[in-house]
């Protein structure tokens, strides 16, 4: 006989999987079933929950009864039944099914059932109102990488081989780590996070009024795992790679009565080989030109820690406490061979560089978490503090050794940094019924950053500074939020409205008084989700969202590193927000085996951000942001998934946008219009002996600007995996950018000068790697994060 504790259990399983899921899997919702019994001819209630058989028409359906825990239904269009035998039931079906199904008689059954298993397999996404989540446990190749390989599986999502992460072709993303700001969404500190640390990345790309407004073009949302079975439970995963990419990382949990302690532990070892050629030629004077090779070798050593507990104070009251940690030291060495003249023969110069940087990144949090005997009423409350701390330093020794070998004076910089961030926040949700919430939230957030750059050259046998590069920044930012939004579900429609309100300060100030910014601002945020079930298993989607773009730490800072004799990048102190608004229209269909998904998108944006290329009085190239005056862009993403035998599963994707920017900057006119693509496909093969193969070949169409174009380029990842140890054990073999395709070619005219760079990031990565996975439980349960507080 099934006992109330596992019926509990079940009920949390059930609700897991609304709303309905796409991409061919399993997917399904909780209903009320009334009926009356044969044999007593009372009446009967009870919880179903009705699962769709993947590629099926059908549906099976599970009812425990509320009066009677003995009483099962299991069913398909018509009900077949075990414990109490149904005459009849109307066909439910997911779309548009009313809220309870009638049964118009019960026969008691004498059957005792001892234990109810459920076994379902997740689906790869599932669609909501404001989002779509992507678990990623069935994406082989980013099982044994990190979140950066994560997210360039994830449709309309892309990361370049500089790290940049573009969705839908936009770069201007915001990346939240369990639903917040975090350092660890720095794109450098992505590549540090295990992927077997990562749950599911949702990809939200019209936010509601819950979500922070910051990201023009969207957000994207890693949700960390924190593993939740009864007793003890976990997994471990080791890697080893060529180039060296040696990981080791294990997500374990043990639960005991009203505790839950969880951890995850990691340590990488890794090396990356890049390589990049320049052709720099003077458009008025062609004996004037430059030819660059460089050589890049990247070498990173990584721990993570991450340790947290649950205490559930009572069957409504939970309190969180965590302690993340993040510690890094990097290696890199950079040679670069550079030959002056229209033939590459009147001067040659070599320059050597030597690079140590210590990171270290911390973050505490915690989470209290208050339901109500309304279903669905809640109250959340959470604050979280981080801080890090980076040190770097670069040794540069430059020699000519051509036509006359001599040595050049070396060159060395400094850098330190640190930031600390607290967060408040609290959102409570009143639900009046199954059909309708309203939900209200404040949030707090203080952040504060200082940076110290100093470069100096070896002159006269000391040490003097470099062109005036010495100076500290201090970088403060403060965001005050509230929010309220309600929903509702009335028949075939589902809606949100939501109206978001953030107030903004920044002061950024530097040591030498050079420059100076003090900015505060208020703006309103409003949203609209609609959603409407036009057939069976056919949704129509309609959102609108406002957004800002805060200009990065990374744009503001005026220093540059003098890495490269010819080259830098200096940040902008008088760069503005920008300000989008952000349209899509969306249509989802399914059929038996195949899920269609084609969405039209518009983004109107004022004071977008870009980059500008001149050279400076040292005949150094500066690249710099700055602000246009606008941007309309507008597109079609095409989505399909198909799966036409059991063992084949294929999902294509392909996005194409026109785009139009206007604007002038020192008396430059930027004013510029043109189009590009991006796409994907991905394929999945279950063969024989517990194999399975995956191969994904993405594709990006030319971008360009009006000083810069870059060209289209295509690379391909596969991989191989095998189950052992009858499921307890996984090993993957696989292979990204395996034809080392992955290359940027990129053309650069500025007034005097034309330069062709190719640039390839990362040269071609092979990795094996084998998950162990070992729980004393044989009924995990399924826990709501606490990045749930959120949805």
């Amino acid at each position: 006989m099934i006992n109330i504790r596992q019926t509990a259990i079940f009920k949390q399983f059930s609700t897991g999987f609304y709303p309905l899921s796409v991409n061919g899997a399993n997917s399904g919702f909780m209903q009320d079933v009334t009926g009356t019994s044969a044999k007593t001819r009372e009446p009967v209630t009870a919880i179903a929950f009705i699962c769709i058989e993947p590629n099926r028409t059908a549906m099976s359906t599970l009812c425990i009864s509320k009066s009677n825990i003995r009483t099962f239904v299991f069913a398909t269009w018509s009900l077949l039944v075990i414990g109490a035998r149904g005459q009849g039931l109307p066909a439910a079906r997911p779309n548009g099914s009313p809220d309870s199904i009638r049964i118009r008689s019960m026969k008691d059954d004498t059957i005792s059932l001892h234990e109810v298993k459920i076994v379902a397999e997740r689906p790869d996404v599932d669609l909501q109102l404001d989002k779509k989540v992507y678990r990623i446990g069935k994406d082989i190749l980013s099982q044994g990488g990190a979140a950066a390989d994560v997210l360039n599986g994830i449709p309309s999502v892309a990361v370049d081989a500089a790290g940049v992460i573009r969705l839908r072709g936009n770069s201007h993303v915001a990346v939240l780590i369990n639903g917040r700001r975090s350092g660890l969404a720095l794109a450098g500190i992505l590549a540090q996070i295990p992927a077997g640390g990562i749950e599911k990345i949702e990809v939200i790309t019209t936010p509601s009024a819950r979500y922070d407004a910051l990201g023009p073009a969207g957000t994207i949302n890693i949700i960390l795992k924190k593993n939740d079975k009864e007793k003890f439970a976990g997994q471990a995963r080791m890697v080893a790679g060529q180039p060296n990419d040696y990981n080791l990382n294990a997500n374990l949990s043990y639960k005991a009565g009203p505790w839950n302690v969880f951890a995850t532990l990691g340590g990488r070892y890794s090396d990356y080989v890049g390589f990049y050629t320049t052709r720099q030629m003077a458009i008025d004077h062609a004996a004037n030109s430059l030819e660059k090779v460089q050589h890049e070798s990247r070498h990173d050593d990584g721990r993570l820690i991450y340790l947290g507990g649950d205490y559930r104070l009572d069957s409504k009251n939970i309190f969180t406490l965590a302690y993340f940690r993040n510690a890094t030291k990097d290696i890199d060495g950079t040679t670069l061979d550079y030959a002056f003249g229209p033939a590459g023969a009147d001067s040659l110069l070599t320059r050597k560089g030597s690079s140590h940087e210590s990171r270290s990144y911390n973050q505490f949090e915690s989470n209290y978490t208050r339901t109500f005997n309304r279903e669905g009423t809640k109250l959340t409350a959470d604050v979280q503090y981080d801080f890090w701390n980076s040190d770097k330093t670069w040794a540069l020794s430059t020699s000519r050794t051509f036509p006359l070998p001599a040595a050049l004076p070396a060159i060395r910089t400094a850098s330190t940094g640190g930031s600390r961030d607290l967060v408040i926040q609290s959102d409570f949700v009143y639900s009046f019924s199954n059909q309708s919430a309203f939900e209200v939230g404040l949030k707090a957030e203080a952040r504060s950053v200082l940076s110290d750059y100093k470069a100096e050259q070896y002159l006269d046998d000391t040490w003097a500074v470099l062109d005036g590069i010495d100076n500290k920044v201090s970088y403060k930012e403060k965001i005050g939020a509230a929010y309220a939004q309600y929903r509702s579900r009335p028949g075939k429609l589902r809606y949100q409205f939501g109206l978001r309100y953030e107030y903004t300060q920044v002061d950024i100030q530097d040591r030498k008084g050079d420059f100076g910014s003090r900015k505060h601002y208020g703006r309103m945020f409003p949203s609209v989700n609609l959603s409407y079930i036009l057939q069976e298993r056919a949704t129509i989607q309609a959102n609108y969202s406002r957004r800002i773009g805060r200009p990065s730490l990374w744009y503001l800072y005026p220093f540059n590193e003098v890495t490269d004799l010819n080259a830098q990048f200096v940040g902008n102190p008088g760069l503005n927000p920008s300000f989008t608004h952000v349209m899509e229209l969306a249509l989802t269909k399914q059929w038996d085996k195949l899920t269609w998904s084609p969405t039209i998108f518009a983004q109107f944006t004022t004071a977008p951000m870009l980059q500008y290329t001149f050279q400076n009085d040292r005949n150094v190239m500066i690249t710099m942001p700055f602000n246009l005056s606008g941007e309309k862009r507008c597109g079609v993403e095409l989505s399909a998934a198909y799966n036409p035998l059991s063992w084949l599963s294929i999902h294509a994707q392909w996005t194409g946008y026109l785009f139009h920017q206007r604007g002038k900057y020192r008396d430059a006119d930027f004013s510029f219009s043109n189009q590009s693509w991006n796409g994907r496909l991905n394929m999945r093969l279950k063969l024989p002996w517990a194999l399975m193969f995956q191969c994904r070949l993405d594709a990006q169409g030319p971008d360009n600007n009006a000083q810069s174009k870059t060209g289209a380029y295509c690379y391909l990842a596969s991989g191989l995996s095998r189950t052992l140890f009858k499921g307890k054990a996984t090993l993957v073999l696989d292979g990204t950018n395996i034809l080392n395709t992955n290359k940027q070619r990129t053309l650069t005219v500025t007034e005097n000068y034309r330069i062709d760079r190719v640039s390839n990031f990362n040269a071609a990565r092979f990795r094996l790697g084998l998950t162990y996975r070992f729980s004393q439980s044989e009924s995990p349960t399924f826990r709501n994060r606490k990045e749930a507080n959120r949805d």
